[in-house]
């Protein structure tokens, strides 16, 4: 016999954390492509989870230590900065489980720069030294969110460029390419960063090959491209050898850190190769083109390299060119809307992971030296010292919260047509219940009937333009998946 689990009285079953939509309080523009249905009576769903049918085990959800997101921090008193640490990285707060640095700068700092610019052909690196945004904001912070975090944080640091003198266009910015003679050299950086991080007390989970690496466009910001068979001579030559003979090996290495058509244009000739491929963990994703291309890229990659973990390592929301499109709108729930559909999209096509760009920026939506100013979670006013909130912050919160490292992803569907407006994602936590999220984008409530395996269901009211999550009993084996798939 079917059991339903009423919310009204099995409250310690079901969870409904929190919910946000739109009201005229809150602006819902999102720039280009916001949608909604019809206003008017609700909508009726059937929601199914198969709980027996493991996909990826999950990596978690986190922001990135940007020079730009530490400096504005910086900016706070010591209460008030710890205070937003807390709400990020504390039992209290979002619990992230990843989080990201640039190696050295990136647009995101006040300035450009490497960690050896000044002394052109110094390949032994003799005068390599981390620099002051690493010093005074990135390590220190970084620090602290560590001492915070009740769960493990795992730290993925990603280089940007290489110091203009290893590059075929004697700059930082407008992309160039590593000079061959360069390689070793390059691979000997790298791995000196992760030492000296480690040395200061931030341990390196894993590590991208490039950042934006196969995009060649020139861009007034940091940048560094590579075509697909330098970078494949290059991992399976020196990076590889290198990181392997520090004594690294437990360091991940990802490679893409670029968009959907950008990597899947690019990784199958290094992955095609089994000595590069020995070295590298996993495909890096950013969303910058997820509109435009379909996740079936994700599918594909997941199907010919199935021990390859897949992970999103940069979102934000920019201004893409549009004059009208500002680079922070607070309060802005249709940006919020985005963050939560492409992360149920992106965790159901084999993501194990989803790292949003800047932790926080000032009210311009930067610093940025290259002008090239985008909106965040959370949103500074360096004059009165207080920091807002936004509703990217609280969708953030419901993945991260709820879903930490080491649940696993389940398929979900809807079963009645809502004409694209109900969008769901669920897992199985650690502790063996079900997550389900539930990102309702109508102008209406929808009533939903939630059905999984043992019979069990259970009735939910999602308001219009909200996003719930939902904890479900179930009584399956919690560590069913990991047989298959591993952190």
């Amino acid at each position: 016999m079917p059991r339903h689990h009423d919310h009204r009285h099995h409250h310690h079953y079901l969870l409904f954390l929190l919910v946000l939509s739109v009201s005229p309080s809150q602006p819902s523009d999102s720039g280009p492509g916001s949608e909604g249905g019809k206003s008017g009576s609700s909508m009726k769903a059937v929601v199914e989870v198969a709980c027996l049918s493991p996909r990826q085990v999950m990596n978690g959800f986190g922001g990135s230590f940007t020079d730009s997101a530490t400096i504005t921090m910086n900016s706070l008193s010591s209460p008030v900065r710890d205070a937003l640490l807390r709400s990020y990285f504390s039992s209290e707060g979002l619990e992230y489980d990843l989080v990201r640095v640039p190696i050295g700068g990136s647009d995101f700092s006040t300035r450009p720069y490497t960690y050896n610019d000044d002394h052109e052909g110094d390949v032994e690196l003799r005068h390599f030294q981390l620099a002051e945004e690493d010093l005074v904001h990135k390590l220190p912070l970084i620090r602290r969110a560590l001492g915070l975090a009740r769960r493990p944080l795992k730290i993925l640091a990603s280089p940007w460029s290489a110091p203009a003198w290893m590059k075929t266009n004697g700059k930082i910015n407008e992309t160039g390419e590593l000079l061959k003679e360069m390689r070793g050299a390059w691979a000997n950086y790298l791995v000196r960063f992760v030492k000296e991080y480690e040395k200061a007390g931030v341990p390196i989970w894993g590590m991208t090959s490039a950042n934006h690496g196969f995009t060649y466009e020139k861009t007034s910001w940091n940048s560094m491209s590579w075509n697909p068979s330098d970078m494949r001579d290059w991992i399976k030559e020196n990076l590889g050898p290198t990181i392997h003979s520090a004594g690294l090996e437990r360091v991940k290495l990802y490679i893409g850190d670029d968009t959907r058509h950008n990597v899947d244009n690019f990784y199958r000739q290094i992955l095609h190769d089994p000595e590069a491929a020995r070295y590298v963990s996993g495909l890096a994703f950013h969303w910058y083109s997820d509109k435009s291309v379909g996740p079936d890229v994700l599918d594909h990659a997941h199907l010919l390299f199935p021990e390859q973990d897949v992970l999103y390592t940069e979102a934000c929301i920019e201004s893409g060119g549009v004059a009208s499109h500002q680079p922070v709108v607070l309060g802005s729930w249709g940006r919020a809307e985005r963050y939560a559909q492409n992360i149920i999209e992106d965790v159901n096509h084999f993501a194990s992971g989803w790292i949003d760009w800047n932790l926080a920026l000032d009210s311009t939506g930067g610093p940025n030296w290259a002008g090239n100013t985008v909106d965040a979670p959370v949103i500074i006013n360096t004059e009165k010292d207080e920091f807002y909130k936004q509703p990217m912050f609280y969708v953030l919160g419901h993945f991260s919260k709820f879903v930490p490292a080491g649940s696993v992803s389940i398929p979900s569907w809807v079963r009645k047509d809502t004409a694209g407006l109900l969008h769901t994602a669920a897992f199985i936590h650690p502790d063996g219940h079900i997550v389900l999220q539930l990102l309702n984008k109508d102008d209406r409530e929808m009533e939903v009937r939630v059905e999984w395996e043992g019979g069990d269901f259970t009735h939910a009211v999602v308001p219009a333009r909200s996003l719930q999550t939902l904890l479900l009993p179930w009584d399956g084996d919690a560590n069913h998946a990991k047989r298959k798939y591993f952190l």
